[in-house]
């Protein structure tokens, strides 16, 4: 494929607001985790990434219909790192029609669904007059929101493959633009904090009592956090420097609803894919960021597939033990950190862990390097075996 250059990034997560402040965090190896103290959850006993300021920040007055803790975080999002100024400087080159809008999402506005239930009435069962569905509820709702924060009025889609979902929306621009439907395109992902989600991984028994361990040989389970990023993709032709959508590569398990294949098929099948579609081999590449949630399962099949393809030549570490798993954000956040690796020529290393589990056969990075980076790969893998790799280079 033809490298499509990424000329702004923008984030709100549990390290802080922008991308500067989430390098500085990553540099100085503090995490965003804390002991959960969501609202009614709180009872539960695990560590959550909450970002700092979502509950006092409700959405623009003009968009006040979309007012929920998603699409609060997703302007909290669109707010950092100069990211609409560089949108407005797109639109005036393109056209607010030639500008695709993709967001992954898994939760969209489910807290405010969950607030509405508690609030429904207690004769007729009917949700509060002040619930909207269509605009804080439904899966398009984030993706709807920032289309129209933004001004834009092409394309607009929301992808929802769990875990996955803000890593193939890459993928999904990448395709647009070759076809020549647009010329650019805004992508992102955004997934908050709610009930639902955390009760649902505790049912699951993947939650872990302490900030999660990704490797570690005594690894018990995941950390939910919460984020919004974005990024903003154009042809690479005339940019000068900067970071590059090398390659991507898609696949499905097609094994389990919730379990990935135990040979790590699907994995290997997208790391491949993007290696191939980048026309470059495994050496060019200079780190992996995992998508190394801290389950038992997840980290060893990850191992498997990444051993198959690096053996022990390439150092490999998760950040989800700084930010905790954003679920459908999970792909544009560890995306703008690999960016941000490249442009550093730095590899973040590991936290948490104690002892790397001695089964693992790839090179688990523990502390923090200096490297010249010419590639980063970038994995996620989402429940039902839906898995995205996505590959990022310099400007050459």
């Amino acid at each position: 494929m033809k490298p499509l250059v990424i000329t702004c990034f923008a984030t709100a997560n549990p390290l802080g607001l922008g991308c500067e402040a989430t390098s500085l965090a990553l540099h100085g190896r503090h995490g965003g985790l804390r002991h959960n103290d969501l609202e009614s959850a709180a009872e539960l006993d695990t560590w959550i990434g909450r970002v700092e300021g979502v509950e006092s920040e409700p959405v623009t007055a003009r968009l006040s219909e979309f007012d929920c803790r998603n699409n609060r975080l997703a302007q909290l999002g669109l707010r950092q790192d100069e990211f609409e100024q560089a949108v407005a400087r797109a639109r005036r080159q393109y056209g607010a029609h030639r500008i695709a809008v993709l967001i992954g999402t898994s939760t969209s506005g489910i807290r405010e669904c969950e607030r509405a239930y508690c609030e429904r009435d207690a004769r007729s069962g009917a949700l509060p007059h002040w619930f909207d569905e269509r605009r804080t509820l439904n899966l398009y709702s984030v993706a709807d929101f920032v289309q129209r924060y933004l001004e834009l009025h092409g394309v607009a889609v929301a992808i929802s493959t769990a875990c996955s979902s803000s890593a193939k929306v890459f993928a999904s621009a990448e395709r647009l633009i070759e076809a020549g439907f647009v010329d650019a395109a805004v992508v992102g992902g955004v997934d908050s904090l709610c009930l639902t989600t955390l009760y649902g991984f505790a049912s699951l028994e993947l939650l872990s009592r302490e900030p999660c361990r990704p490797c570690d040989a005594h690894r018990d389970g995941i950390s939910i956090g919460e984020a919004a990023g974005f990024a903003l993709i154009e042809r690479a032709e005339g940019a000068e420097d900067g970071v590059t959508l090398a390659g991507y590569g898609e696949s499905s398990d097609a094994y389990h609803m919730s379990s990935p294949h135990p040979d790590g098929e699907g994995a290997y099948r997208a790391m491949q894919d993007a290696l191939d579609r980048a026309g470059i081999v495994a050496a060019d590449v200079g780190y992996v960021n995992m998508h190394g949630t801290g389950t038992p399962a997840n980290d060893r099949i990850e191992d498997e597939a990444l051993h198959r393809i690096f053996g022990r030549s390439v150092p490999c570490s998760s950040t989800k033990g700084w930010t905790g798993h954003t679920l459908g954000a999970a792909g544009i956040l560890e995306a703008i950190i690999a960016g941000q690796c490249l442009k550093q020529g730095y590899v973040p290393g590991s936290l948490n862990i104690r002892e790397v589990d001695p089964a693992f056969k790839s090179r688990i990075a523990l502390e923090p390097e200096a490297r010249d980076l010419r590639y980063v790969l970038s994995n996620s893998f989402g429940f039902g075996g839906n898995n995205c790799c996505l590959l990022f280079g310099k400007v050459a």
